[in-house]
């Protein structure tokens, strides 16, 4: 095997893609430990398309969020995949949030992003059921159904005799020879190239062999989801997010169109008592033990223990969730939501508690590990495979 990709969720889709376009005569292998591709992230998120309005300038989210965006609507466009460039409202709620709303503009303008302060009397026009003391219009974000998009990505790949391997979990890797083997259960694959997309088990595949040892945690953050009974519908016409935090990567509950019809609020952030954590019933004991003892755990709560605080708050109490969704639209009303699922988010954390805010990569001589890919990296995900398709054949020569 040439090139072989740990993970097969929109990114190791992607990256497979890149790969296999400038070198269609290379053999590629995903190796993926779940039933089917996108089980994860991929396949729990927001189905938002973001436009790369929050992002720092200059800093690989903002670079690749606004090309990668591109790219995907045209790959949905190209393969009849449902997506729509429907837009969205950032509102201002309080007036200490306006300073920041115009950061957020300047910000836009920046990174390139179309975007249009606007005033109550807009704001009605666009959401009338929406409160808010200004907002900006971002008129390029969109919807996508991600599991879809990634479907046709890997039929694309199985067509051009590229090998998608599912219930094939990665136990070990080792760098030889000039060659990477990697273990799974029950058998062994070796390729020139081994580029680890695992998201949520992104640094354990890292720390795999010494080489790649990263002191980049992964902390899994569930993102719970209601959405609004079909008779209230009616109160979101497309996307409604509130100004977010800045010392966050999180961008606060807000409200989503899906492009299957519904309207989902959310999602909150609490941390998960499992990688895989999508209810508080899901522990595992190993991922608890690491976030309990590990001292970047520590920290990070007690910079942060009051909003911590507040989202598990959130979580625990339907009550609380409708009340901050009420600061955006104050119509809703606790009967007009049921909980629906939720996701997990792998967001990496550094060895001094600091939530990482880009993306980011561990690499050897023949291993590339990417460590760091929560929202948006989705939307960026063409953009982020031919990244990493350029490290893998700088590698393959």
């Amino acid at each position: 095997m040439d090139v072989a990709i740990v993970g097969a969720g929109i990114v190791g889709l992607t990256t497979a893609r890149a790969i296999a376009s400038r070198r269609p005569d290379l053999r590629i292998a995903l190796l993926e430990k779940e039933a089917t591709v996108a089980r994860h992230q991929t396949g729990s998120n927001s189905g938002v398309i973001h436009s790369g309005i929050y992002y720092k300038p200059g800093s690989l989210k903002a670079q690749l969020t606004v090309r990668g965006k591109a790219e995907l609507e045209q790959f949905c466009a190209d393969h009849g995949v449902p997506y729509e460039r429907c837009g969205k409202v950032i509102v201002a709620t309080r007036p200490e949030e306006l300073p920041q709303l115009d950061m957020l503009a300047k910000r836009a303008a920046d990174n390139g992003v179309p975007a249009e302060r606007i005033g109550v009397e807009r704001l009605r026009e666009l959401e009338p059921h929406a409160a808010g003391l200004g907002a900006l219009h971002v008129t390029s974000t969109g919807i996508v159904d991600y599991p879809v998009l990634c479907d046709w990505l890997a039929d694309e790949l199985e067509a051009a005799d590229h090998e998608i391997r599912l219930h094939t979990a990665v136990t070990g890797i080792a760098e030889e020879d000039g060659q990477v083997v990697v273990a799974t259960e029950g058998d062994y694959v070796t390729a020139k190239v081994l580029i680890n997309c695992a998201g949520l088990h992104s640094d354990r595949m890292a720390n795999l062999t010494p080489s790649s040892r990263t002191d980049i945690r992964i902390m899994p953050f569930r993102g719970e989801y209601y959405s609004l009974v079909p008779a209230r519908r009616n109160l979101v016409n497309n996307l409604i997010y509130p100004v977010p935090d800045s010392r966050f990567p999180f961008l606060g509950v807000h409200f989503t169109r899906m492009v299957k019809g519904g309207v989902e609020a959310g999602p909150n952030a609490v941390p998960a008592l499992a990688r895989e954590g999508y209810r508080w019933g899901d522990i595992d004991r190993r991922d608890l033990a690491e976030i309990l003892t590990a001292r970047s755990s520590h920290i990070l709560a007690r910079n942060y223990w009051r909003t911590g605080l507040g989202e598990i708050h959130r979580s625990l109490s339907k009550r609380a969730f409708v009340t901050a969704l009420q600061a955006l639209v104050p119509d809703v009303r606790s009967e007009d939501l049921i909980r629906t699922g939720a996701g997990v988010r792998a967001q990496a954390i550094g060895p001094d508690g600091a939530l990482l805010d880009d993306f980011a990569f561990a690499e050897t001589a023949r291993q590339i590990h990417v460590v760091n890919a929560p929202s948006p990296a989705a939307t960026a995900s063409f953009a982020i495979g031919r990244v990493i398709a350029d490290k893998a054949l700088e590698r393959l020569g």
